[in-house]
């Protein structure tokens, strides 16, 4: 194994949006084979619970990115001018780019659970969802080594849920838990995003009010 190219795949794997290439078709193969190796994912219990619904068809996605754009533009307008940190407005910028263009996307993927998180037996929310996203992390790793981007989005809550699950015509026992635009990237210059040094944000055999770093 090329610790490497795997330190790298990891490292770079970024949330896209702006660089989503909006003209390039995706094909279903290439689709069926990353989510071939998102399903190797573990699972709690043993239960193979998620499902994958991939749309590519324009008029559904036409609906989907409707009820996504009005939502999330009115949550964006609301929260943008409150934003102080710059690379935070970038995201929030990127985030609303998106939204107008969610339409033309070559491809939407909704990861679901069997099930509902409300349903008397269900169990535990941590264990409910535990299992989805490994696996949807599994499906933006071959994604990106395929030279394509995605971007994790949750936009089914409340009354909108109800409003994708007609759309899309999900049974009431299916619970979508994500939505992932993806497209072949524009350019591959993709780093390792800033994040605090791992030091300062670690502890060992127990919490202590000092950090990895400040201890002796």
């Amino acid at each position: 194994m090329d610790i490497a190219v795997t330190d790298h795949l990891l490292s770079t794997t970024r949330a896209v949006r702006r660089r989503l290439d909006l003209e390039r078709p995706v094909g279903r193969d290439v689709i069926l084979d990353c989510l071939r190796l998102a399903v190797q994912a573990p699972t709690g219990g043993n239960k193979q619970a998620w499902r994958w619904l991939v749309v590519d068809d324009p008029g559904v996605r036409a609906d989907v990115a409707e009820i996504y754009g009005r939502r999330t533009l009115a949550v964006i307008d609301r929260r943008y001018p409150h934003l102080k940190d710059p690379q935070t407005r970038r995201v929030y910028e990127g985030a609303r780019y998106l939204a107008t263009v969610l339409a033309r996307v070559p491809v939407l993927i909704v990861p679901c659970v069997q099930g509902r998180p409300d349903d008397p037996g269900a169990p535990h929310p941590a264990a409910f969802y535990g299992s989805i996203f490994p696996a949807i992390w599994s499906l933006q790793l071959a994604l990106r080594s395929r030279r394509m981007g995605s971007v994790l989005t949750t936009p089914f809550t409340g009354e909108d849920e109800r409003r994708y699950a007609e759309i899309l015509r999900l049974p009431a026992t299916m619970t979508p838990v994500a939505l992932l635009p993806v497209a072949y990237t524009i350019g591959d210059e993709f780093k390792p995003a800033r994040r605090p040094p791992i030091e300062t944000i670690t502890r060992w055999n127990g919490w202590t009010d000092r950090p990895e770093k400040d201890l002796p």
